[in-house]
């Protein structure tokens, strides 16, 4: 183990003088090490093992060259925290896994969503409970022993892919975009910087979409025109752009999705 998984200079070197073959980690920190990583630092890591948020396809190029599998995971703290993996024998692009043994899953269906549903789980690493802030000591334990875990997926042969958290949707005239989903097809456009989407109120839609990306030639018209080539509606194109040196992360390597809305909503006067 090592304290700090921010040290992308020292990790790589670490790697490459244990010959570790095994690696875990967050898309963040995955392409921090291969960027800051020397020839050989990490040709000895045969799997990774990748969870607390999507793993971008400029990741996976980045790993390419030293034949390292990259294998998605997902959890969250109140089941432990793992919930699904991909695995060598069971892995399937643009999945999380299958979920793990002993773990019951059911789909809520969510107004607005036409695909796949709010996944609630129940098993033996799921929590006892939640503290009670009101009465010190006692737990407030889920309902029936299912924990909600706020994610929207769907669930095929078993994977789990992911569509979005709950709150990371926006609903523009009545239908239900998924922020997620608008950051894959930005992704595809400039792969080599964060991007993020939030949405903010808006008077005459309800909400509106603005893009916060670290690359500084990001315009309006290319989204427009990479809407049009990936089957995007218009409605789904972010309507204001917010260019930043660095995007907020969080501690563990997660996008700070709050500190990003908050970011976006005090320049909203300048967008």
């Amino acid at each position: 183990l090592y304290p700090s998984p921010l040290h992308y200079k020292q990790v790589p070197k670490l790697i490459g003088d244990m010959k570790a073959t095994f690696l875990l980690a967050t898309d963040t920190f995955l392409q921090g090490y291969a960027r800051a990583a020397e020839k050989n630092d990490l040709g000895s890591v045969r799997y990774v093992v990748a969870g607390a948020e999507r793993v971008k396809a400029e990741t996976k190029r980045m790993w390419e060259p030293y034949g390292t599998t990259i294998l998605e995971g997902y959890g969250c703290t109140e089941c432990s925290p793992v919930l699904a993996v991909n695995t060598p024998a069971a892995i399937r692009e643009g999945t999380v896994g299958k979920l793990l043994p002993g773990i019951e899953a059911k789909l809520e269906p969510v107004e607005g969503i036409h695909e796949g549903g709010r996944l609630t789980v129940r098993g033996p690493n799921v929590m006892a409970g939640y503290l009670d802030p009101d009465q010190p000591g006692r737990i407030i334990p889920p309902e029936g022993g299912w924990h909600d875990t706020g994610d929207i997926v769907v669930i095929e042969d078993g994977f789990v892919a992911i569509r979005g958290r709950a709150k990371r949707f926006a609903k523009l005239g009545g239908e239900m975009v998924s922020l997620a989903a608008v950051e894959t097809m930005v992704a595809k456009i400039w792969p080599d910087q964060n991007h993020v989407v939030v949405a903010l109120p808006d008077a005459r839609k309800g909400e509106q979409l603005v893009l916060v990306t670290e690359t500084p030639q990001a315009d309006r018209a290319a989204l427009l025109e990479a809407a049009k080539q990936q089957g995007f509606p218009e409605l789904w194109v972010p309507r204001a752009i917010l260019v930043t040196q660095a995007i907020p992360v969080l501690g563990n390597g997660k996008i700070d999705y709050g500190s990003t809305r908050e970011l976006a909503a005090s320049r909203r006067s300048l967008l």
